[in-house]
């Protein structure tokens, strides 16, 4: 029996990942539970697992009296002696059991627990394999797509998850077999298991494959200090290095702009601005707005973090954008607001 028991743990841990150790408390809460309906509350039990020798024992711990008024929780001394040889008055004395004594309701409950216990130990694998992967990048294979909602099932590993359609990339297409890669957002524990939010348009999508691509950004000679983004269309990142003989804007780009282009290439022709962060908020205003030129950069002298910016007459249009998008890019880039004007103080044709 002992052989089996041990056999069918190991089993368990082998095919399904769930530690021995683990199912061993499991087991043992059950026991208790077991032992402590069998004999009217008494639930002071020793549990010994050997598991060289494979020995799993359970042993009912008893008051040693000399008159018994609780067989339950108490014995004589001439009982005790059968168990113990060192057994003395006033003092417990262990008593070997027979897993059969405990009764089919004791079974019963024996098994639910135990069954419960891999219940909770496949759930609690679960989330920590995605809690490993929480705010990283990874890569997934449509299963299917949901053609009312537009939702899509994909297979992550193991495990499944689903990417809304408010998460996809605007214009792309999804389908069963594709191989797309995905940005855990965030991974949130729940009674029917890990619920993981995915995404494609995320800004943390665009940092990761930049980490993944930039050397310089893997080894720290290179950081990333804000993303904004409009998935689809057009992103901007802020770098920086504290290494004056690094080019941080450069090593982004790459040789002939290899690096930038495989990610551009990743994400569908996304256009992407690489500028240089600057502690200086005009420094980093002008910057963000490019490709614009930028005259001068007047700050709010409130400390409000607003700022008035003057661009050429003839790049009004570009410093704004197509329906106001590079502004509010760089506004969501710096974290200022920031109101654009003329040059000349006069808005033309332009």
């Amino acid at each position: 029996m002992n052989n089996e028991f041990f056999e069918s743990l190991y089993m368990l841990e082998k095919e399904r990942g769930i530690p021995f150790d683990y199912m061993v408390e499991k087991i043992s809460a059950a026991i208790t539970v077991a032992v402590k309906k069998n004999f009217n509350g008494n639930d002071d039990i020793l549990i010994d697992v050997n598991q060289e020798k494979r020995n799993f024992n359970v042993y009912l711990r008893k008051m040693v009296v000399e008159e018994v008024e609780d067989p339950d929780f108490e014995i004589t001394l001439d009982e005790a002696k059968k168990h113990s040889k060192k057994a003395v008055l006033e003092d417990k004395v262990n008593i070997k059991l027979n897993t059969k004594d405990f009764g089919r309701i004791a079974a019963q409950i024996a098994k639910h627990v135990i069954r419960q216990g891999i219940r909770e130990a496949e759930r609690g694998q679960a989330m920590q394999e995605w809690e490993n992967k929480n705010q990283e990048l990874v890569t997934a294979v449509v299963e299917k797509v949901d053609l009312r909602t537009g939702a899509a099932t994909l297979q992550i590993g193991k495990s499944e998850a689903v990417l809304p359609k408010t998460e996809q990339v605007t214009g792309e297409e999804l389908r069963e077999g594709d191989r797309i890669r995905v940005y855990i957002v965030d991974v949130k524990d729940s009674d029917k298991g890990p619920k993981v939010i995915i995404s494609r348009t995320h800004p943390g999508l665009v940092k990761r494959l930049f980490e993944m691509e930039v050397p310089e950004i893997g080894d720290g000679t290179v950081e990333i200090r804000a993303v904004s983004r409009e998935a689809g269309s057009r992103t901007k990142i802020a770098v920086f290095s504290a290494d004056e003989n690094v080019d941080a804007v450069g090593a982004c780009i790459g040789p002939r702009g290899a690096r930038v282009a495989k990610i551009v290439d990743e994400l569908g022709g996304e256009k992407i601005d690489i500028v240089r962060f600057s502690e200086d908020p005009a420094e980093f205003v002008t910057a963000a707005l490019s490709p614009a030129d930028v005259v001068s950069v007047i700050v709010d002298p409130e400390g409000a973090k607003s700022c008035q910016v003057a661009v050429p007459d003839g790049q009004l249009s570009l410093a704004i954008g197509n329906k106001g998008q590079n502004a509010r890019l760089a506004a969501k880039l710096t974290g200022w607001k920031i109101d654009i004007k003329p040059a000349s103080g006069y808005y033309g044709e332009e």
